[in-house]
Formats: C-alpha cells, structure tokens, sequence
C-alpha cells in the first residue's frame, strides 16, 4: 500500500535510537523527508547516516533535549512547515511514591507533558492552514494500566493525552489528525535495561529474565521496534485521515479491559 506520503516533511523528537528512530525509519522508507533529534550527538549522526544509507530522503538533525525550548525552536527552524510530527521523549525511573518530591513530579510533567504539547502548539497552526497534519505522540501502555513503580511516567502522560484528545476535535476537519501509540514490552534498549535489572535483582540470567517477560504477554513475545514503527508511519498516512483522538495499543494483546 502506498501510504501517499512521498515527499512530506517530518519532525521526529527523540530519535536517534529506540522507539523514536523505529517511526523515523518507517516514515523515511515511505519517502518522508525527516528532521531527526537526540542528545547524543554520535549517537544521532549515526542514525542519519543509517536512513541516509537505506532510503533516498534528506535527513536532517538537531541534537539536543527535546524538553529545551531552544531545541524545539532549532527543530521548526531545520524544519519550518512540518506536515508530520512525533513527539517522543525517554519516560522517567521507575521508583516508589514515597521517594517523589516536588521535583520529581515537575521534571515527569515538563519533559512527557508539556514539551510534547509545546511543540504540538508551535506546528498546529501552520498545518491547518495547509489543510494536512498528523501528530502522533509515543506515550505508554502504562495509562491504561498504571502500576505504582510508574506513576511519574502515568501522571504525565495521562495528562498529555487528554489534552491531545480535546484539541483533536478542534482541528479533525482541517484534515489533522492527532492520535497517541501506547506500547508496552517493546524490545528496546529500555527493555534490555529493565531485563537486566530483574536479572540482577532475581539471582537470574538475563535470557531468563527476558523469557518471564515474555511470558507476561499474551503473544508470548516481546514486540519489535519496527511494529511500532510502522503502526506510526500508517497513523500519518493519506489513508489513515478519519482517526483521529485515538490510544493505539501495542501490547500482544495484553490489555485486558474493553476501552
């Protein structure tokens, strides 16, 4: 399927690696030109050179932290008029409720909150004008499903997700979409982390520990980036225009509820 694509522009936060780089990559095989984003300045140009080498588009890079105004200002000035954007950002520790302060909650509410909904703002208008627009944000399963160890991550983006939800009525008949992809257990270097944490933590190998993850997944698997990727890259397509406001799951089917 041609997703009708070609030749748009993409900004794609958080992306030199992981869940980010997965919609870039996908966005990119689809001939979107993309703007690619990161801390690590290596790190970042090793993922443009990566695109460079598989697809013809023009990859561009802007390295810094998403959360900064100045990074998000540098990413609408490599890319002006940007007909796709996804927000991405890493999602706080896990930890316990009774270790958070004040400052704990605020960084969890500028850094998977407000810098995704800042960056919506400064792109909203122009894209309809244009009449086209599609915002996809990278949340996480675990807003659905809020387990403690995950508060600051639920908390925030909850939040962003409820705004998102009543701006997209607003801009739906301007052909903009805004829709958020909510994916758990995907096999990343977050997972990997997490994976040798249970390892060290049961006395365990981490095969092992990867294997008792899987084993809480319907599918009995973990996901891979790339179904994450191109789910994204389907969200932002000509096809994909009367979805709007919704929570994708990407979970193996593990969601237990109906809604």
């Amino acid at each position: 399927m041609d997703f009708g694509i070609s030749g748009r522009h993409a900004i794609v936060a958080a992306s030199s690696a992981g869940l980010g780089f997965a919609c870039a990559q996908s966005l990119a095989q689809e001939g979107v030109h993309v703007t690619l984003n990161g801390r690590d300045a290596d790190r970042l140009a090793a993922a443009a050179d990566s695109l460079r080498a598989s697809t013809s588009v023009v990859v561009t890079t802007v390295v810094g932290d998403i959360g900064l105004d100045t990074t998000r200002a540098a990413l609408l000035a490599a890319c002006p008029q940007p007909d796709i954007v996804i927000t991405n950002n890493g999602g706080p520790p896990p930890g316990r409720f009774s270790d958070w302060g004040r400052d704990e909650w605020i960084a969890a509410v500028d850094n998977n909150m407000l810098a995704p909904l800042l960056l919506i703002r400064d792109v909203l208008d122009g894209m309809v004008e244009r009449q086209f627009g599609r915002i996809v944000n990278i949340t996480s399963a675990m807003v659905k499903t809020p387990l403690s160890p995950m508060g600051l991550s639920s908390a925030a983006r909850t939040g962003l997700m409820s705004v998102v939800k009543g701006i997209s009525r607003d801009v739906a008949s301007s052909n903009v979409t805004i829709n958020n992809i909510l994916p758990e257990r995907i096999n990343t270097g977050r997972q990997l982390g997490m994976a040798k944490l249970a390892a060290q933590f049961k006395n365990i190998t981490i095969e092992e520990a990867y294997e008792e993850m899987a084993q809480t997944i319907a599918a009995k698997r973990l996901g891979r980036p790339e179904e994450v990727g191109d789910t994204c890259a389907f969200l932002c397509s000509a096809q994909a225009g009367f979805i709007s406001g919704q929570s994708i799951q990407l979970d193996g089917g593990s969601y237990h509820g109906l809604f």
